[in-house]
């Protein structure tokens, strides 16, 4: 039985078989990206050490569609293609009042604005578990307070790089490991029904509301955002605030580009932006 694709339903559980299916998408993107010219079902299964029934199985059983089709998404022009015909309009949707994935209509957040001196505080005294999660997007640290899960990064490459990220965010906060308490957090907002719980100046949670706001399958531009949030003339001041957010896909600042349809850059790299991107608007385009 095909393992149902978190890109159409939500996760209901956190399993390995997920998280280990989207590395082998991911790995299967680098290498179309990086090749220089398209690759066939063999040589790509030949890479990633599977057959190409089994590769082919894999790859369509997650992703919802063939190696070949997902091609056609990642051509030099792809991030050009979605800025002109995925083009979120930032205003339609921040007047609805509406997050624009279904996964995370029901994930309550709480935001804090912070002070300068409580930002100088950096949550002293304050407790937070950590621990190294599977998902559907393959292994992710994530750290969770009290309150709800307030940070979450990929670690696939590099776990403990991704720990200490976090934790630099929250550099004053008791750390102590608790997958048992942590885990359940993560699958809960997954499958947007969970509490996240994020901390922040006042301009970056402006930003992070407005990243809520675009639609999967759509992309918004640094300046559509600057808009958005009343600051047209904030280009830059957006791009470090979107490079700050805590919570990896689930705050998506990986559908954020640039005016030319450049990529731009992405804390948590940019194959895996490629691959949430591609798969994102592979499945929002009509089926042929």
């Amino acid at each position: 039985m095909p393992i149902p694709s978190p890109w159409s339903q939500p996760a209901p559980q956190i399993e390995q078989p997920q998280g280990y299916h989207f590395d082998i998408v991911r790995r299967a993107i680098t290498l179309i990206c990086d090749a220089d010219r398209p690759l066939s079902l063999a040589q790509l299964a030949q890479q990633v050490g599977l057959s190409p029934a089994h590769f082919q199985r894999v790859f369509s059983d997650w992703a919802g569609i063939s190696p070949k089709r997902l091609q056609q998404f990642l051509a030099l022009d792809h991030a050009k293609h979605l800025l002109a015909t995925a083009h979120s309009t930032l205003d339609t949707s921040l007047q609805s009042g509406l997050s624009g994935s279904g996964r995370l209509h029901d994930l309550f957040i709480t935001w804090e604005g912070l002070s300068p001196g409580e930002y100088a505080r950096a949550a002293r005294g304050t407790t937070l578990r950590h621990a190294l999660v599977q998902t559907p997007l393959g292994p992710m640290q994530a750290i969770a307070s009290d309150k709800g899960l307030c940070g979450l990064a990929f670690a696939a490459d590099t776990p403990q790089a991704a720990l200490t990220d976090l934790m630099q965010r929250w550099p004053k906060a008791d750390f102590t490991p608790n997958i048992e308490a942590v885990a359940p957090l993560v699958a809960r907002a997954f499958a947007g029904q969970g509490r996240l719980h994020i901390r922040g100046a006042p301009f970056q949670i402006k930003v992070w509301e407005a990243l809520l706001h675009i639609p999967e399958g759509a992309v918004a531009t640094y300046a559509d955002i600057a808009r958005a949030i009343d600051h047209p003339n904030a280009h830059r001041a957006v791009g470090t605030a979107v490079g700050r957010n805590p919570i990896a896909y689930l705050i998506p600042c990986h559908r954020v580009l640039r005016a030319g349809g450049a990529l731009g850059g992405y804390h948590w790299g940019l194959p895996t932006k490629r691959t949430l991107l591609a798969l994102e608007a592979a499945k929002s385009a009509p089926k042929t």
